[in-house]
């Protein structure tokens, strides 16, 4: 039994060892052939470097040389370059190839793969170089292509500018000269060089073409550009100094203040900048010319609205001085006049310090109005003011008069408040003195056999308030305030004793009305008796409205809505 279990355990390892040892077989040959691909592709990199092309551009160079000294030297260092890569940088890739190769059969694959990163980079950096070889060899064997190429269209671009230049010759005037001498610097250019591309003198080429591509581009800016140039410094700009000097001179004359436009001092730097713009432009040097002198024409044509503002401020101006000069007389006579009343409304009425300090105030402004109008008056006298300011000025005060008038019209409604609110007490007070008499008709019309206590009171309290009212009227100053108070009392409880007496003789009328009416169902109805006779003795007790109510709670019982009958009855 024990055996055979050994003997499978043995069988167990030995399975176990042999897969171990086809699993690190396994393992072993991907990595090889990865590392063996790695290498093949950097074989392949290292045999592109050196192709057919470079050897191809190099011959053409060498075709070129030709007594060319500089282009001689350059192919001998070109030459150079190429050797080097040729002779020892390549094989020193082989040699490190080869020896990546051994590393793989030995199976030294972590050396293997960290030499390849370093072939790999190496091999770049040849290439790198064959690149950078290929490229200057390049710029001299593609320079006759390229250059012709550029020159060509230099050439045609050039015709077009000669073309429009003869066509309008006459545009250019004294700019002919220096046009001609840049034309026959650009041609000179030209035959340059046609004569070092004969002599494959590429280094002068380029340096050629640079000029020229400069030169063409500079003309043509020259060209199209002059005649405006020409137009605005020489006759549109002038013209249009001459126009505001004549401009600036008249409104001068015409009493105008325009010294802070600083007009003379700008034409001066104007001229200055012309006489530069000139000077630049017979170099041929155009430079910002176009801009700077349209700047300069809006800057002046901006006069023209500034002078057309001093023409329209100078109309507003007038206007204010016209206006403020009237209504600062109108407020001052208004204000003296108040003044003058201001003792006997103080006498009539007792005024408060806060109306009176108002009157000061409005006083002092209009003082200090006077004085800033004075003030505007003799700038205007002196013209060293610019009358745009001016017209400001006179706004501004016209606005603070505004105010000013404001305060006025209300103290003169406060004033004449004082006298209405009198005349209103005293004829409220007629008012209230007939309501009163009224009030006691009312009572006296029905002959009460007994006035409740109430009414006297009421009639106590209401003649109170009239004699209140008229001892207000009497006292010297009056104050409005306690008047207003002791109207509107007086006539509160001179309308309390009117409802009273109105509400006693209607009750008094209407419960005699339903007891004498009542009386027909005493005999009948024991109830109603008993009730009437109650009612009686309220009425004959002055308690008309609870009179009232006893009797029509008793005919409610014989005839339902009774009351409506006796107010009928009543007021018909």
């Amino acid at each position: 039994m024990n055996s055979g279990l050994i003997l499978g355990a043995i069988g167990i390892y030995a399975i176990g060892f042999i897969l171990m040892v086809i699993t690190v077989y396994g393992i072993r040959k991907k990595s090889k052939n990865k590392l063996e691909n790695e290498l093949t592709r950097l074989e392949t990199l290292k045999n592109l470097i050196i192709s057919s092309g470079i050897l191809t551009e190099m011959e053409k160079v060498k075709s070129l040389i030709s007594g060319n000294d500089k282009l001689n030297d350059k192919y001998k260092k070109w030459n150079k370059r190429y050797t080097k890569i040729e002779k020892e940088s390549i094989p020193k890739l082989t040699d490190k190839l080869l020896e990546i190769e051994g590393l793989i059969e030995d199976k030294n694959f972590k050396e293997a793969s960290f030499s390849l990163a370093r072939a790999e980079l190496d091999i770049y950096y040849v290439k790198t170089d064959m690149e950078l070889l290929i490229e200057d060899v390049k710029e001299i064997t593609n320079s006759e292509e390229r250059n012709r190429e550029a020159v060509t269209k230099l050439k045609s671009l050039y015709r077009e500018v000669v073309t429009k230049y003869t066509n309008n010759k006459n545009d250019y005037k004294e700019m002919t000269s220096a046009i001609d001498l840049q034309f026959d610097n650009i041609n000179k250019l030209f035959s340059a060089f046609e004569r070092v591309m004969e002599n494959n003198d590429y280094d002068e080429v380029g340096k050629i073409v640079h000029a020229l591509d400069d030169l063409i581009k500079n003309i043509k800016v020259v060209i199209d550009e002059v005649p405006t140039v020409l137009l605005m410094s020489k006759m549109i700009i002038p013209k249009k100094i001459n126009e505001l000097k004549s401009l600036s001179a008249k409104m001068k004359k015409d009493g105008y203040n325009i010294e802070y436009m600083s007009l003379e001092y700008n034409i001066e730097s104007a001229e200055k900048k012309l006489s530069d713009i000139i000077d630049r432009m017979k170099v041929l040097n155009l430079e910002d010319s176009i801009f700077e002198l349209k700047t300069m024409l809006d800057y002046f044509e901006s006069f023209y609205s500034d002078f057309d503002k001093e023409k329209q401020s100078k109309k507003e101006y007038e206007m204010y001085m016209n206006t403020i000069g009237d209504r600062l007389n109108r407020l001052t006579k208004v204000l003296r006049n108040i003044k003058e009343e201001l003792n006997e409304l103080k006498e009539t009425y007792a005024l408060t310090e806060e109306e009176i300090k108002k009157l000061e105030i409005i006083n002092q402004e209009l003082i200090e109005e006077k004085e800033s109008f004075k003030s505007i008056n003799d700038r205007t006298l002196t013209k060293t003011t610019p009358y745009s300011r001016l017209a400001k000025e006179c706004e501004l005060i016209s606005v603070r008069m505004a105010s000013t008038e404001d305060k006025l019209e209300n103290i003169i409604k406060s004033l004449g408040s004082l006298k209405e609110d009198e005349v209103r007490a005293r004829e409220q007070l007629t008012e209230i003195r007939t309501i009163l008499k009224e009030a006691k008709y009312k009572v006296n019309e029905y002959k009460l056999p007994v006035i409740p206590k109430t009414y006297y009171t009421y009639l106590s309290e209401a003649k109170e308030g009239i004699r209140l009212i008229i001892e207000e009227l009497e006292k010297k100053p009056i104050i409005i305030s306690d008047l207003n108070t002791r109207v509107d009392t007086g006539r509160d409880l001179v309308l309390k004793l009117y409802t009273l007496s109105d509400e006693l003789s209607k009750s008094a009328a209407m419960a005699e009305m339903a007891i004498v009416y009542g009386n027909r169902y005493r005999s009948s109805y024991k109830e109603i008796d008993i009730n009437l006779t109650k009612a009686e003795k309220e009425f004959i007790n002055g308690n008309y409205k609870k009179s009232l109510e006893i009797s029509l709670n008793a005919l409610n019982i014989v005839e339902p809505g009774i009351h409506k009958k006796l107010i009928s009855a009543y007021e018909s």
